[in-house]
């Protein structure tokens, strides 16, 4: 099941049998203080700045969030969401609980983009299903409703099978929901990692979707996060895990491109030999400068 997304000109394709999907997280004031002040006083310099190192970096497709209190948040995607679409030529996921925010941004962007997102509660459902269907986007649906984050990767399914289904009825198809299987960190619960690979490999199984998470939540509150982000991520694939909102850091981005080559999802090490030769390269024209 192909999860297609799409920029101006660009087509990136989520899938089982695809190269794993990173979508750069950068693009989010959310614990980035001098960012959010930036954004708050109307710079927006360090946006088009951050989209084309992660695009540098390997990113696929950015996650892009304008979550500030006491802003006014449609106008401020909207106007973020022209600028990476200037500044890098990726598709977009559009990262807003505001229903607002989100009917703005869908209003400037140019292809088929990704919405983050929506959860079980049927209030939600009603209010983001119907704008995502109207604008043909795909969207992510996360595993916890009104009762808040299931325990159990069982009662996880139940609410992404909720979320499907619900979808259908808006005419939103399966291969168009990406679920998130939740990720928490492993900092205050050491069974966490576990239950998200158990609840992939069930929804996998049973629905056959893909899937997203943020994958830095993992190692939130915790020393060396790249180092457990790297060491997460080739599990997390191996599980089923299709694509994740995370780091352009290169170890992490180096172990999922890894992954890739491992699990038979870049033929012939193609794309592996190809950014080995291109770094190599880049190397060698800085040490002549």
């Amino acid at each position: 099941m192909d999860t297609i997304l799409e920029s101006r000109t660009k087509q990136v394709i989520i899938g089982a049998d695809k190269p794993f999907c990173i979508i750069g997280e950068r693009i989010n004031p959310t614990g980035r203080k001098a960012f959010a002040e930036q954004l708050r006083g109307g710079d927006l310099s360090t946006v088009a700045a951050d989209a084309r190192a992660q695009a540098e970096a390997g990113a696929d497709m950015l996650d892009v969030n304008a979550g500030i209190p006491l802003v006014d948040e449609a106008d401020l995607l909207s106007q973020m969401l022209k600028i990476v679409q200037e500044a890098v030529d990726l598709p977009i996921c559009i990262d807003s609980s505001v229903i607002e925010a989100l009917e703005a941004g869908l209003a400037v962007y140019e292809g088929k983009p990704l919405v983050n997102s929506v959860t079980g509660e049927d209030e939600r459902l009603e209010e983001i299903l119907p704008l995502v269907g109207r604008h043909g986007a795909a969207v992510i649906g996360l595993a916890n409703d009104e009762t808040g984050i299931p325990e159990t990767p069982e009662q996880r399914l139940d609410i992404a099978r909720k979320i499907v289904s619900v979808a259908g009825d808006h005419g939103i198809p399966p291969q168009d929901v990406v679920i998130d299987p939740l990720a928490m960190t492993v900092g205050a619960d050491t069974e966490a990692v576990t239950t998200t690979l158990q609840t992939i490999k069930l929804i996998r199984d049973e629905l056959g979707v893909n899937m997203c998470l943020g994958a830095s939540n993992v190692s939130f509150g915790l020393p060396e996060r790249h180092a457990l982000g790297a060491a997460f991520l080739p599990m997390a694939a191996a599980a089923g895990l299709t694509s994740a909102i995370m780091s352009c850091a290169r170890p992490v981005v180096d172990a999922v491109r890894a992954t890739d080559l491992l699990l038979g999802h870049d033929a012939w090490g193609a794309s592996w030999i190809a950014a080995h030769r291109a770094r190599k390269a880049h190397e060698e024209a800085v040490a002549t400068r």
